[in-house]
Parts: structure tokens; C-alpha cells; sequence
């Protein structure tokens, strides 16, 4: 087992965890951080990936701020994607040198994992031919969006553990009309707390890339990027 660093944070700023991620995966290129993963939610927002998708925000700006979402643009992979409460973040800043230099390979484990994870919540998810993420029959549970730089890794996955899916209608979700997106809320029919369901997300992390994980504290994770001078 290796030894690496976990952030678990409360509801974040998208952005500012954003511009945390982009020094993180620099300090990781340089070798000067280990590997490190990040557990949080957002405040509501939708992200626009490397492929667009503007055209697939159904409601103008000045809606969407009554309702208290903001709109960003992003590095990741995919399209259009809807980020907030009840919605919990894996943000792996992984040395895939370490872990099998194979983007696709990890692709696959970040699904796995979450597939895992709710597996031991009683809910049995699997992939969908073509369509990245994790699926409960023809509704997304888990959405995948990555970044690797140098084959250091940024952004991750999100599992919808107990979100407003009213906030997806406000959007075509990755581009995609013909299908829908569920929570564990929705087929549970109860919710479950987002810190049971990280402890466990945590957990399958640890084990799928043989991470021994010491936590860290926001204070912390800045002062390991800090600039020189």
C-alpha cells in the first residue's frame, strides 16, 4: 500500500476547488505532493466540459441565479453537467505512472468504484454501453468527467446520493435527451446521509488504488501548494 493524502470538505464553491485542483495537479507533476483525493459537495451549479454544451442549458442566466445556480466553464471531460448539495465528489490528483500510466484503465476504476459503493447500499448499477458514467437501468446515477495532465489526473466523478434531480431538467445532462438521471434517494426511497455514503465511496478508493489515506485539512492542502516567495 501506498501512502497518500484524502480532503474531505463540506459544500464547496465550484470554482475555488476548481483553481485548488489546478495547483494540486501541478504540485503532483513536480513530485512535490503525494497523491491525493478530494471528498465534497458543491453549491449548485452546472459545468461546461472540453466538448461545450451551452446550447444544452434549457434556462437563461438570470433564471437559473433566482434559483441560485451558476454556470462554469471547466477542463474536464464531457458535456454539460449539473453539480450541488446531496451530490458527493471524488476529485483523485493521482500519478497514473504509479497506477498503470492507462487513462482508460482509470476511467473503468472510477466506475468501478462507484459501482461499489452502491452495491453495499443495496443498489445494483452498471455500466452503459457508449455512455461514460453509471446507470440504474436507462437513468444516471454516477457522471465521469477527467483530466490528465502529464498523466497526473483532476476532476473526477459525482454520485447522486440525495440531490434536487428538479435541477436537471434544467439542462440535457452529458448531451444526453433520450435518457434520465436518478439519485439513491429516488430508489431507495429514503435518504442516506452524504457521509455515510463518502466513508464508504473513501474506502473503495483506498482499496482499488492501494492507497493508505492521511487526512488533510483545507489549511493544509493550501500550504502544500503554496507558492515559492
Amino acid at each position: 500500500m501506498k501512502s497518500g493524502c484524502c480532503l474531505e470538505l463540506g459544500i464547496e464553491e465550484y470554482g475555488k476547488i476548481f483553481a485548488l485542483q489546478k495547483r494540486l495537479n501541478q504540485a503532483r507533476r513536480e513530485g512535490t505532493i503525494p497523491d491525493t483525493v478530494i471528498f465534497l459537495e458543491h453549491q449548485p451549479c452546472f459545468t461546461v466540459g472540453r466538448k461545450g454544451g451551452f446550447e444544452h442549458i434549457l434556462m437563461g442566466r438570470d433564471y437559473l441565479a433566482q434559483q441560485g445556480i451558476r454556470i462554469y466553464e471547466s477542463d474536464r471531460g464531457g458535456d454539460v453537467t449539473y453539480h450541488g448539495p446531496g451530490q458527493l465528489i471524488c476529485y483523485p490528483i493521482l500519478d497514473l505512472n504509479r497506477h498503470g500510466r492507462d487513462v482508460h484503465i482509470y476511467a473503468r476504476k472510477m466506475e468501478q468504484i462507484m459501482i461499489d459503493t452502491l452495491a453495499s447500499f443495496g443498489i445494483c448499477a452498471g455500466r452503459r454501453e457508449k455512455y461514460p458514467g453509471v446507470w440504474v437501468d436507462a437513468e444516471k446515477i454516477g457522471a465521469q468527467g477527467i483530466a490528465v495532465q502529464s498523466w497526473v489526473t483532476m476532476h473526477g466523478v459525482s454520485l447522486n446520493i440525495c440531490p434536487d434531480l428538479r435541477h436537471f431538467s434544467y439542462i440535457i445532462p452529458c448531451g444526453i435527451s433520450t435518457l434520465g438521471v436518478t439519485s439513491m434517494e429516488k430508489i431507495l426511497g429514503y435518504p442516506l446521509p452524504v457521509e455515510m455514503v463518502r466513508e464508504e465511496m473513501r474506502r473503495r478508493f483506498s482499496q482499488a488504488f492501494g492507497l493508505v489515506l492521511e487526512d488533510i485539512g483545507l489549511e493544509k492542502a493550501e500550504e502544500m501548494v503554496q507558492d515559492d516567495g
